[in-house]
């Protein structure tokens, strides 16, 4: 569940990128998220993706 997370907000980062500027913060604020979230799957010593 955690890594599908993750994975959907690298990849709304990533075309976040590409299409907008506008939502450069939004899609920053993804970023974050997606990088918890594996954090805390690496911290937990499960499989990162």
């Amino acid at each position: 569940m955690l890594e599908t997370i993750a994975i959907v907000l690298l990849v709304l980062w990533g075309l976040g990128l590409i299409s907008s500027v506008s939502l450069g913060g939004f899609i920053h604020v993804l970023l974050v998220l997606a990088i918890i979230v594996i954090l805390v799957r690496v911290i937990q010593g499960r499989k990162v993706l």
